[in-house]
């Protein structure tokens, strides 16, 4: 299946079977950190990327194969921003007749400054959008996003829809070191989200391949002072572990594309992740993958991971460290 995927195990959502409803990198931000790598380019549209019944016979086809208990969410994640989409609403709602399972949308919540967009979510059960900087400056250094997008717009967007949804509000900090894991960077955001009144706040690190080489997670210290400064809501979030549901993949080289996709991962991650199939067989998947350009491998923290073939990462030389800085404007 193109658009439907998993259950994969989930750091925040347990097993979650996915649903991607834009094509990879359909975005209106372009973050140093994204695992994805950049976006190329930035767009700003909202229209159908994938026609509802496409989507939703994935969906039935995936709940149909899976027995009960085996999924904990069904989650709508794009690789880019799923809000793009304009029949996301349709989409919740009708996730919602077919199954019990509660729906969840990880989001950029960039355009929730929308009133249509703050009403097709409020069908969801959870809804977990990002906040990351407390600042315009730091929002345009870490996200690099559409003129249009702007933070005040950010946070207008999750106030406003804080005060109408009745589900639950987990919020993503993602924390880049020297970036805004400061502790003025972090009071701002702190500062932010007492206005928006999130259930839960979840840090996060820039584990997976960062678009930029120069992103780092923070230090011991700026870990403790981010959970000090954001509050009791606040904790960190670490990798889930657990196996990939690659049923319906009819060799290690498909699975292995599905896995990519969406989860850059190290070699030896590849390997578990596909291990119903032979060691021989997988590296022999691995180097038709690589030799054909169907697949890419990047360097990050001295780790090579293996990505989708359209991703774009840069290289270290291209992409300088003293680009981030609080004067970073939109690129």
């Amino acid at each position: 299946m193109a658009c439907v995927f998993g259950p994969i195990p989930s750091r925040r959502l347990g097993r979650s079977l996915g649903i991607d409803p834009v094509p990879l990198k359909t975005c209106n931000w372009n973050c140093v950190y994204c695992q994805l790598g950049r976006t190329r380019p930035l767009t700003n549209e909202r229209r159908v990327y994938v026609p509802l019944p496409v989507l939703l016979n994935e969906v039935d086809q995936a709940l149909a194969a899976r027995a009960p208990g085996e999924i904990d969410w069904v989650t709508i994640v794009g690789s880019g921003e799923p809000t793009l989409h304009s029949e996301i609403g349709d989409l919740i709602r009708a996730i919602k007749v077919r199954t019990t399972i509660a729906v969840a949308v990880i989001t950029n919540g960039a355009l929730l400054y929308l009133p249509d967009v703050r009403g097709a979510l409020c069908a969801a059960d959870a809804v977990l959008p990002t906040f990351s900087a407390g600042s315009a400056a730091v929002y345009r250094a870490l996200h690099r996003p559409h003129p249009e997008t702007t933070f005040e717009r950010l946070l207008e967007g999750l106030i406003a829809f804080r005060a109408g949804y009745r589900g639950k509000l987990w919020v993503e900090v993602m924390l880049v070191r020297g970036v805004n894991d400061s502790e003025e960077a972090l009071r701002d955001i702190a500062a932010a989200l007492q206005r928006v009144q999130p259930d839960r706040i979840d840090i996060t690190l820039p584990e997976r391949p960062p678009a930029e080489p120069w992103v780092e997670p923070p230090d011991a210290e700026g870990l403790m002072r981010a959970t000090a400064i954001l509050g009791a809501a606040a904790h960190i979030v670490h990798p889930a572990e657990g196996s990939f549901d690659l049923r319906g993949y009819a060799s290690p080289v498909e699975a292995i594309l599905a896995i990519i996709a969406r989860h850059p991962m190290r070699v030896e991650e590849l390997e578990r992740a596909v291990a119903r199939w032979a060691p021989d067989q997988v590296r022999q998947a691995l180097q038709t993958l690589e030799s054909s350009g169907a697949a890419q491998v990047i360097e990050r923290y001295g780790t090579r991971f293996w990505c989708a073939a359209d991703a774009f990462y840069p290289s270290t030389a291209s992409a300088p460290r003293k680009a981030v800085t609080t004067s970073y404007g939109c690129r």
